[in-house]
């Protein structure tokens, strides 16, 4: 069984609930406290083993490029300063032996687009996906190497779970609880309350096989004209390879001005700034 040593991150949403930060500045690069969403979301990844970083980009993206691209005039600068704190900290944003790629996503057509649009530097190679606006804090090495660990065993795709009870549900694809613990029968993408098949939540963490390609070259738009991941999961889960972890950590969803001023304050407080 190959090891999952790649990451994609779509990050070529305009980010319009944050204008006019995110006119200019991808909103992947807005900082909780003194670090961007995206820098949380690669060292994440970097921690569950994986080396190979594939960003799916769009306008106005390429300042996403050079913050994990290196700056020696700037490390220069800082140690001519005596700022060597400062200077190393720019040095090892990016770890060696770590790998950028970046992709252009020409059109915004959902997210299972975003994640087709990385087939070719994936590959034929198992591989997570992280979703920049959910921010976790954990307190092991990550959601994302859950997700690999529970995906060495079996090799199917997993999921990232939580809870979520009463009318929120219908904010995301939920599961279908299959008969074995763990198993998932099917995904559902932002069902009404009543229809809804479990209080199970699936979140922007996952680990997919790249048979996910397959299913979303042949797959037809679903909700709001666009080609939703969560319905080529359901494809896989209706064959039985599918299973959910639930998520060990906090999320909060920074794609809302209110997520993300509730991560700033618990960074903050658990950092000792306030």
């Amino acid at each position: 069984m190959k090891p999952v040593r790649k990451a994609v991150f779509p990050v070529a949403g305009f980010g319009t609930r944050f204008l006019p930060a995110t006119k200019a500045m991808p909103k992947e690069l807005l900082p909780i406290v003194d670090k961007p969403l995206i820098q949380y979301a690669v060292e994440e990844a970097i921690a569950a083993g994986i080396d190979t970083l594939i960003f799916v980009t769009g306008r106005n993206k390429r300042a996403i490029e050079d913050h994990f691209d290196g700056n020696q005039e700037l490390e220069a600068a800082l140690r001519a300063k005596g700022k060597h704190e400062q200077a190393d900290m720019v040095h090892s944003i990016l770890p060696q032996g770590v790998e950028c790629i970046f992709v252009r996503q020409a059109e915004q057509l959902g997210l299972g687009h975003a994640v087709l649009c990385a087939a070719r530097a994936v590959g034929d190679d198992p591989f997570a996906v992280l979703l920049a606006d959910d921010f976790l804090s954990c307190t092991h090495a990550g959601v994302t190497a859950d997700l690999v660990a529970a995906y060495h065993s079996p090799g199917r795709t997993q999921l990232s779970v939580m809870q979520v009870d009463g009318p929120d549900i219908a904010k995301y694809g939920v599961v279908q609880p299959g008969l074995d613990p763990g198993s998932v029968a099917g995904l559902v993408e932002k069902p009404e309350p009543a229809h809804a098949p479990s209080n199970l939540a699936s979140i922007g963490r996952y680990v997919l096989t790249p048979d996910i390609f397959d299913v979303l070259r042949n797959q037809a738009a679903g909700q709001g004209g666009e080609i939703q991941l969560a319905d080529a999961i359901n494809t896989q889960a209706r064959n039985g390879t599918v299973e959910a972890v639930t998520l060990n950590g906090q999320r909060f969803d920074c794609g809302s001005v209110k997520g993300f001023l509730d991560a700033i304050m618990f960074m903050a407080k658990r950092g000792g700034f306030v």
